[in-house]
C-alpha cells in the first residue's frame, strides 16, 4: 500500500493553490508531476557536472558521458531490452514514431505496402504515416473499434495482407482508457510476418513494460508522462530492424567517418541520435524510472485501479453523466448532460480541479464516438479519493450552474 502523504510530499506543486483553492491536479495523461529526487537530479548536474557528452577527453565530459549512458542502461533495465545498443532517445513518443515511420518506411515500405493503424491512436501515430503516404503511396488501414472502446478483433485478422509491413497500435487509449491486449496483437501480426510498433506513452507509468516479453518490434514512450522530464523520450527497437534502417538525421555524433566524397554511420544506437543529447534530460529520466520502481508497479497498479473505480462509481451517480470508453487504465473521458466540455472544464479550473477537455489529440476517435471532445480525468500515484470527492462536488456545483 502506498504512503501517499509522504508520496505527496515528494511532489512540492502538489501544495500551491489555484485561484484559492487546493490544486487538484487530474490531468496526469497529458503530464505528470515531477518528484523532488528527479529535480534534484537534474539541478546537480548542471551545477556541477555540466559539459557535452561524448565528445571531450576532460574529466566533465568524461562524467557527463557516464551519467548519460547510466541512464540509458537504466531505460533498458525498466522495459527489459536485450542491449543499450536498441535503446534510442528521442525528444519523446511524437518523435520516437517519426523516427520509424521515416527510416523503417524508407527501408522497407514502398508503393502499395501497407501500414495497419488502429481508431483509437493518437495523432502521432497517424500523422507521419500519412506524410510517409504522401511520398511514397503507402496504403493505410485502419482497425476499427467496438461501441464499448475496443479494438476490434475480429476485423483485425481481415486486414493482412501479403503487403502488409507494419501493424502500429497504442498499448493504452488516452482517450478510453482502453488496455489493447497488445501480446496477442503482437503474435497475430507475426503469425503474418508483420513487425510491431507500440505506442507505449500511456502504458509507461501504470503498466510494466517487458519488451522481451511482449516481443514487440518497436516501442515509444515519453519521459514527462512518466515523472520525468520533458522533451526526452525513448524509442526501442530490436536490433535487427534498427542495423537495417538509415539514420533518421544527420550531424555530429551519428557518424564514424566523414569526407565530401562519402560518410560511414556510427554503431547503434549512436547512429539514431544526431546532435547534442538532452544529457541532463536523461539524468532526470534515469531518476524517474528509479522512484517508480522503488515505489513498485504492484503498488501503483492497486492504488490507481481503486482510484480509476471509485471515480467511476462516483461520477455515475451525476445526472446526465456519460462516459466514454472501459476506463481500464487510470483514464476517464466523459461528458455531462448538454454541458459543452470545453466549458465544464473552464468553470472546474476556477475551482481548482485540473481536468483536459478537448479531441485529446483523437479525431478521428472522436469521429466514431459521435462527439466533438470529452472531459478527461486522469489519475496518478499521487491522486487521493479525497480530490476524487472534491472533482465529484465541483462538477455538481457546475452542473447546478446549468
Amino acid at each position: 500500500m502506498l504512503n501517499l502523504q509522504e508520496i505527496r510530499n515528494d511532489f512540492p506543486i502538489l501544495g500551491r493553490e489555484v485561484y484559492g483553492h487546493p490544486l487538484i491536479y487530474l490531468d496526469n495523461g497529458a503530464t505528470t508531476q515531477k518528484p523532488r529526487c528527479v529535480i534534484d537530479a537534474m539541478t546537480d548536474e548542471y551545477l556541477n557536472v555540466n559539459a557535452n557528452v561524448h565528445r571531450g577527453i576532460h574529466y566533465l565530459s568524461q562524467q557527463a558521458t557516464d551519467l548519460h549512458e547510466a541512464a540509458r542502461e537504466t531505460v533498458r533495465a525498466f522495459i527489459n531490452a536485450r542491449s543499450t545498443a536498441e535503446i534510442i532517445f528521442t525528444r519523446g513518443t511524437t518523435e520516437s514514431i517519426n523516427l520509424v515511420a521515416s527510416s523503417f518506411g524508407q527501408a522497407f515500405l514502398h508503393d502499395d505496402d501497407e501500414v495497419i493503424l488502429t481508431e483509437m491512436e493518437h495523432h502521432s501515430n497517424i500523422v507521419p504515416w500519412q506524410l510517409l503516404q504522401a511520398r511514397t503511396r503507402i496504403k493505410i488501414k485502419v482497425c476499427p473499434i467496438t461501441d464499448e472502446g475496443r479494438l476490434d478483433l475480429e476485423v483485425l485478422p481481415t486486414l493482412f495482407t501479403k503487403r502488409t509491413r507494419l501493424l502500429c497500435c497504442t498499448y493504452v487509449s488516452n482517450v478510453l482508457g482502453t488496455v489493447n491486449p497488445i501480446s496477442e496483437l503482437i503474435r497475430q501480426a507475426h503469425e503474418h510476418g508483420v513487425p510491431v510498433l507500440v505506442d507505449a506513452a500511456q502504458a509507461a507509468p501504470h503498466l510494466l513494460l517487458d519488451v522481451q516479453a511482449l516481443d514487440c518490434d518497436f516501442l515509444a514512450f515519453s519521459g514527462h508522462k512518466v515523472y520525468g522530464p520533458t522533451g526526452i523520450g525513448v524509442l526501442y527497437g530490436k536490433q535487427q530492424w534498427l542495423d537495417q534502417m538509415p539514420p533518421y538525421m544527420g550531424g555530429g555524433e551519428m557518424i564514424a567517418k566523414v569526407s565530401f566524397e562519402h560518410t560511414t554511420f556510427n554503431e547503434l544506437p549512436y547512429k539514431f541520435e544526431a546532435g547534442t543529447p538532452d544529457y541532463i534530460a536523461t539524468t532526470g529520466l534515469a531518476r524517474a524510472l528509479d522512484y517508480v520502481k522503488e515505489i513498485g508497479f504492484n503498488a501503483i497498479q492497486e492504488h490507481e485501479s481503486a482510484l480509476t473505480n471509485y471515480a467511476r462509481e462516483q461520477l455515475s451517480q451525476i445526472p446526465g453523466m456519460r462516459f466514454f470508453g472501459p476506463s481500464d487504465d487510470a483514464v476517464i473521458s466523459f461528458l455531462v448532460g448538454d454541458i459543452h466540455h470545453m466549458d465544464l472544464g473552464t468553470l472546474l479550473d476556477r475551482l481548482g480541479v485540473a481536468v483536459r477537455t478537448g479531441h485529446h489529440c483523437a479525431e478521428p476517435l472522436m469521429r466514431r464516438l459521435g462527439i466533438e471532445g470529452t472531459v478527461r480525468a486522469s489519475f496518478a500515484l499521487y491522486n487521493t479519493f479525497e480530490e476524487i470527492d472534491i472533482l465529484i462536488a465541483a462538477i455538481n456545483r457546475v452542473r447546478k450552474m446549468f
